[in-house]
């Protein structure tokens, strides 16, 4: 059996009977026990899937089947699923099974996805490299030896390595868009508020975003139409209007892009990516679109702001794992503090208690003006920017990492060279613009290179006809 890269090709062979969904899934459930080495799954559910790929089977033959029927999608390990476990890769959360689902898990049963596991990730959905999980590193289908990028790095190698069709991951600070971007997919971080974080194991509130991790724009245009719009159970989804995205695809207009100049020029910048982005502008002036450079000069401010506020939002939001509610419980202390201590002191990883220590330190009395108070001034004057540049142009250019991926264990030593790497990821994640990671070949290794798209607040469908576009 073939890769398939996108869910219309799935359907129409299960149309033409050359194809069962419980055959698709079988096929699947071989693909990642051949590659069980790259340790993308945290647990695959054999049963719930069997269960539910037989009964969409039978819908699809009765006429009665949902936009997603069809597709085998896998979600990250912070996304809750009734009646399943789910971990955040963590020891703190380990065995812990979900009371509840989650509301995009509900939107994907609701519209017949098969949903076949759950993906590993950095621990609590903190680091980039998805070296920080309880269960181990996963590791990049194109050379075992690197990253697969993270936090959401087995849902983009479950994709790669063609374990799932798709996958759903979340985007913290580029945690969708630098996976797909170092293992050749697509990524979408969409507007903060386009998709409910209910049901979602929180990181950073203001920040965290579900996204879909794709082998074809058509799956992110439809897996968004399923996934968007208001929730009673999330507040902060914006209560507007879901397009028709997949219908969008083919309305591509030519776009007046700016390129972030400080990006193109950084001395981070690998030659080769610079190389291909540089190519690619050229082709993007020769099918007729304005492209000009600007300049971007809050660009040191956005990783210093980007990490005092989002450790500042979980040392809050994970104060709730204290072993006495859910979670893991140390057995031997012998007071209510020490129990505190001793369970959140084994329960948690070194990067999750550095960023909770971070955060507890920056809202701390005597630091929060000097530090989380100015750091929300200075998002304020990132977001003003970015919509002034909006006012010019459709779409903003930049690359999505400085480097292809890099070795396991590479980075892992300084803290501070891995928080760099977010560089070009965290100005959306800042402003809370939609931005989508697109494959641009490979360099002279064979290791996948990538062109990252802004656009304007809530305009998805223009950034996803583009994409569509841009790619073909």
């Amino acid at each position: 059996m073939k890769k398939y890269s996108s869910l219309k090709e799935v359907q129409t062979l299960i149309s033409q009977k050359q194809l069962t969904l419980p055959d698709l899934l079988a096929y699947y459930f071989k693909q990642i026990e051949a590659n069980k080495h790259l340790n993308a799954f945290n647990e695959v559910f054999f049963y719930s899937a069997e269960v539910q790929a037989k009964a969409v089977q039978q819908k699809i033959e009765n006429g009665t089947a949902g936009k997603l029927a069809g597709m085998v999608i896998g979600i990250k390990d912070n996304i809750c699923y009734q009646d399943h476990v789910v971990t955040a890769s963590s020891k703190m959360l380990d065995g812990f099974v979900s009371p509840y689902s989650s509301t995009v898990v509900k939107r994907l049963l609701q519209e017949d996805a098969v949903i076949i596991g759950r993906l590993n990730c950095d621990e609590f959905a903190m680091g980039g490299s998805n070296e920080t999980s309880y269960f181990g590193s996963v590791k990049n289908a194109a050379n075992s030896e690197l990253v697969p990028g993270g936090s959401s790095g087995g849902s983009a190698v479950a994709v790669q390595a063609d374990m799932c069709l798709s996958a759903l991951g979340t985007d913290t600070g580029g945690s969708v868009r630098q996976p797909a971007a170092f293992c050749g997919q697509i990524g979408l971080k969409p507007t903060y508020g386009r998709i409910s974080r209910y049901g979602v194991i929180a990181y950073a509130s203001s920040f965290d975003q579900v996204g879909p991790i794709t082998s074809s724009v058509e799956d992110a245009a439809l897996l968004l139409q399923v996934l968007a719009g208001a929730d009673d159970n999330d507040s902060t989804v914006a209560p507007i209007d879901v397009p028709d995205y997949p219908a969008q695809l083919l309305k591509n207009k030519k776009q007046k892009i700016a390129v972030l100049k400080e990006t193109i020029e950084s001395d981070a910048l690998d030659p080769e990516i610079k190389a291909a982005i540089l190519k690619s502008i050229e082709k993007l002036k020769a099918e007729g679109h304005t492209v000009e450079y600007v300049s971007f000069d809050l660009l040191e401010y956005l990783v210093p702001a980007y990490y005092i506020l989002t450790t500042a939002e979980a040392s809050s939001n994970l104060s709730r794992y204290d072993g006495v509610h859910y979670g893991y419980r140390n057995t031997d202390a012998k007071s209510l503090t020490e129990l505190y201590k001793k369970s959140r002191a084994e329960g948690f990883g070194e990067e999750v208690k550095r960023r909770i220590l971070l955060g507890t330190f920056v809202l701390s009395a005597g630091y929060y003006d000097a530090y989380y108070q100015k750091a929300q001034q200075v998002r304020r004057l990132i977001r003003e920017k970015l919509d002034a540049l909006f006012q010019d142009y459709d779409l903003i250019l930049s690359p999505v990492a400085p480097t292809p991926a890099f070795k396991i264990g590479d980075n892992m030593q300084d803290p501070l060279v891995m928080y760099m790497a977010d560089i070009f990821t965290v100005l959306p994640s800042l402003s809370g613009n939609p931005a989508i990671a697109l494959p641009l070949g490979n360099n002279s290794e064979g290791l996948p290179l990538s062109i990252q798209f802004t656009a304007k607040h809530f305009e998805e469908d223009r950034l996803l006809a583009f994409s569509q576009a841009f790619l073909k």
